[in-house]
């Protein structure tokens, strides 16, 4: 990236920082030094050549990525103004789901969970959802891996149904239960169960997710009658 004053910072996730890299334009900064962002920005490019709403990519090296600045609120901030919306917004989560599973993935993306064709976000949550004022825009692609469909909706299932992520005070059971319904009504529920068991080993597996959530993952695997994994 090139040399300047220090960049400002406007944003921060769990494993990156973003900062104003000038007119239109962000930089998002890795906090580990080793990653790199070449896989992530080209499974971006490849999607936004396919009209899927992605930031546009500007420049990739090692830890930063330049791209496009979209504006707008998340679906998570969104659902925390208007809890009211909650029908609707399950519904354009999988109006994007649909979407990102139509286009087939490229031969150079690494496999996950089992076989399949699709591109999968395997993040695909409310705060990686932008409302902007020309559409929802998807960020976070970095988890992005070739493979079922189904996986890729079970795995948003469990971040809906049991991340304590979005637990202010408005997130009552009765609102995550209409979201989970909303997004869920449109895909097979058959697909979704099988591939759950595996998507749930994925999850607990993830150092980023927390105890509580791993219990949430294994009561609902119960509640639905599936086998729970050792982890949990």
């Amino acid at each position: 990236m090139t040399e300047g004053p220090p960049p400002v910072l406007v944003g921060a996730g769990r494993t990156a920082d973003v900062f104003d890299a000038g007119p239109g334009r962000v930089l998002r900064r890795y906090r580990d030094a080793n990653a790199d962002v070449a896989h992530e920005a080209e499974v971006m490019r490849y999607l936004r050549e396919r009209s899927f709403p992605v930031p546009a990519v500007f420049e990739a090296s090692g830890p930063e990525l330049v791209m496009e600045r979209v504006t707008g609120p998340t679906l998570a901030e969104v659902l925390v103004r208007s809890p009211w919306s909650v029908w609707r917004l399950g519904g354009l989560l999988a109006d994007l789901h649909e979407q990102l599973h139509a286009i087939a993935a490229p031969a150079w993306m690494a496999p996950a969970i089992g076989g399949g064709t699709s591109v999968l976000h395997l993040d695909f949550h409310l705060a990686n959802v932008i409302l902007t004022a020309r559409g929802p825009v998807v960020i976070d692609w970095k988890n992005a891996r070739r493979g079922p469909a189904a996986a890729d909706v079970a795995n948003t299932w469990l971040v809906l149904a049991t991340s304590g992520r979005f637990g202010q005070a408005w997130w009552t059971a009765t609102v995550r239960s209409v979201l989970v319904k909303a997004f869920l009504r449109r895909f097979p529920m058959e697909e979704l169960l099988a591939a759950l068991p595996a998507v749930a080993e994925r999850r607990v597996a993830d150092a980023s997710v927390g105890q509580n959530d791993r219990a949430a993952v294994g009561r609902l695997l119960k509640k639905l009658a599936l086998d729970p994994m050792p982890q949990i």
